[in-house]
Parts: C-alpha cells; structure tokens; sequence
C-alpha cells in the first residue's frame, strides 16, 4: 500500500523530532507500507521547497512570503498524491487547521484516500499560545477551523487517552522507540561521592528544569558529601534556556549545571554513557496536560537508566526504575533522588527490557493501520 507521511517543517539530524519521524516510517515501511516522506527543504538560498522524496513539489521561495504561502498552498502537493495514487496519508499536525487545508482533505476523502492526523500534543492551547509570535496567526485559524476536521479524516492519532478530540475519534498510542538506533548503557555508577543527571530535550517551560535547579541550590547548601551535577543537553526556546541559565547564575551554580547544546550520535551516547538518572517533564501542569506519553520517558527507559517525571504515563507508573514529582512548582528534592538511586537494584537491561516487547514503534504503528483500515 502507497503511503504518505506528511511533516511541514523541514529536518535536523539533532532534532528529536525529525528522529521520531524517521523512526515512524521505517516502523510503517516493516508493517508493508511504501512510505515516502512529504516535508519542507530550505536550500543554501533560503528558498522553502515543499519535497516529497526527492521531488519538489514546490518552490515557495525565500523571504516573507515564502514563509506565509506554505502554510496555505496545498494544491500541487493534493495533485501528486492523487498522480502517485497514494492509499493512506499520516499527517503531523502543527495545529495549521486553515481552508486551503481543509480543502486538500476534501479532495483526499472524495478520492477514497485514508487520512490520519498526529497531534503531538493535546490539549495544546496552552503551549501554542506562547510560541513565537509569527505563527499567532496560523493558531488564531486552527482554532476556527478545526472543528471542521470530523468532517475530511479518518482519525486523529494522540498519545493520550481521549476517545474523541475536535469531533473525530482517536486512535490512542504510545510514543514508540526504534531498539536498534537507541544505544543501551553499558556501565553503572558503583561510586557513593557523585550522581551525573541528564536532561535532553528541546527545551520549553513545560520542562520544568528549573524545578531541578532551584532543588540544587537547596541541596548545595547543606554542604553535601556527593556531588551531583545536572547536563542540559539541547536547545530551545531563547527565553526558556535564558531563564534557566540566570537561575543557575543567580545561586552560583556554574559548577554544578552545564548547558551543552544540541547533541546527537556517538556524542549523546557518550553522554548517556556517563549519566546515572535521567530528568523528563516536571512542569506539564504549566500546558494544562496531566495525562500524556512523550518520547523522552521512552528514550530514557531504552537506555537503562531510571529517570524522574511529573505527569501521568500510564506505561510507567508502576515501574520500579520510576520517581514521580508532584505536579506543582516545588523545587525537586534532590537527596530523595540520591537515595531512590542508591536503593535502585534494576541493571540497565533491566530497565530496558520493561519496554521491548510493548514501546516499539512497529507495535505502535500496527495500531494505527489496524484501527484506519478495520472494517
């Protein structure tokens, strides 16, 4: 069966994101799907080009109007797919619900072609509503708009556990993990004096790593015997990463909190290789979530190392390797995490192995064609 993942931003090989993207399609590609990808390419001359595979489907050019129109030209990209007599389009959303949109969906639906659309997160006005101002437009439309989606898809694809979201009924996954590209931890910490912790994302307040931080500053002034020192592996939204940098300033933790950028490859291995407790989402209550299944919790179980989170995740809640934050703005306790690791008695493929047989993106992806093509 011909399928089409369609993605409207362009890919970074640092970026979470386009890694999960990548993950997906080969996952749909070992469940029989011919997947071709449908993205946004932006050349050496800033031209925006709209490429399905190798193929420009369209040249939007570069400036100002280039960044407008291709978030309202869809009618050359709905002509390939229906050239390319293409069965089943997975589209990620970012929340651009617009006419011209809708419109596309109208020509897909009537042509028989399935449609599913992935909301990475949901509920997302909250997070969208202090995003970068350039995009308040494209938002301001999907909130007229997509009520009107029950109308043109299949399915929405979430990774939480509403049955019905914008009128259309869901198909409810988890984030998934491709095992073979996620390299597991070979070590463990058998030292008492120092605890590396890591955080890797791209950074957004919903992070919540100024929780970790400001449980540092309480903990470094009880003169402690281990020395624990948070990586902050990633980048982000400026204002974000600015305030978590001056809150490390401001209680003289230079020392202790290392800001270090993207990282990805043999460099992020190295670095998991060297960290003991991993650091997820400590602040989705500040997004209005309480319920969702994000890729880092993920990523963190495939390495082997036990990790610390504040939502709900209904795949880890009972896990051994698992501390759960309060859902509030309380500085994280930092001894409490260098006891539960002390006490920890799980091996990194251990861990690991809690995961392999249910979190692979194959098994989660099967779901999907399973629920769009069940009779």
């Amino acid at each position: 069966m011909k399928a089409l993942f369609v993605h409207f931003y362009d890919f970074a090989p640092q970026s979470g994101i386009s890694k999960k993207i990548i993950y997906q399609i080969d996952a749909l590609k070992a469940c029989g799907m011919d997947v071709e990808l449908c993205y946004m390419d932006i050349d050496e001359h800033g031209n925006q080009r709209r490429l399905c595979g190798e193929t420009i489907i369209e040249d939007f050019g570069n400036g100002f109007s280039a960044k407008f129109l291709k978030w309202f030209k869809f009618s050359k990209l709905t002509d390939y797919i229906l050239s390319k007599k293409i069965e089943f389009v997975y589209i990620r959303s970012f929340y651009n619900i617009n006419p011209p949109l809708l419109k596309m969906l109208g020509r897909l639906k009537r042509a028989g072609i399935k449609v599913v659309m992935e909301l990475p997160t949901y509920p997302y006005d909250t997070e969208v509503k202090n995003t970068a101002l350039k995009y308040r437009f494209i938002f301001i439309l999907n909130r007229i708009y997509r009520n009107r989606l029950k109308n043109y898809i299949d399915r929405i694809v979430t990774f939480t556990d509403y049955p019905v979201i914008h009128g259309v009924k869901t198909i409810c996954i988890s984030n998934g993990i491709d095992f073979n590209n996620i390299k597991l931890k070979s070590t463990i910490n058998e030292t008492h004096d120092k605890l590396n912790l890591i955080g890797v994302a791209e950074i957004h307040f919903w992070h919540g790593f100024d929780r970790i931080i400001r449980g540092m500053a309480e903990y470094y002034k009880q003169n402690p015997k281990v020395e624990v020192h948070f990586n902050i592996v990633g980048d982000g939204v400026p204002k974000d990463v600015k305030m978590l940098m001056e809150l490390s300033k401001e209680n003289g933790l230079d020392k202790y909190v290392h800001f270090l950028g993207s990282s990805f490859g043999e460099e992020l291995d190295g670095l998991f290789e060297k960290s003991d407790f991993g650091i997820a989402s400590l602040a989705r209550h500040r997004s209005d979530i309480t319920k969702i299944k994000t890729l880092k919790n993920r990523e963190y179980a495939a390495r082997g190392i036990p990790f610390i989170y504040s939502e709900i995740d209904d795949d880890f809640e009972n896990m051994p390797y698992i501390l759960k934050a309060p859902a509030d703005e309380s500085a994280i306790d930092i001894n409490g995490i260098i006891d539960f690791y002390r006490s920890l008695k799980m091996s990194p493929s251990e861990i690991r192995a809690t995961i392999a047989g249910t979190l692979s993106w194959n098994v989660q992806m099967q779901k999907v064609i399973d629920e769009t093509f069940k009779k």
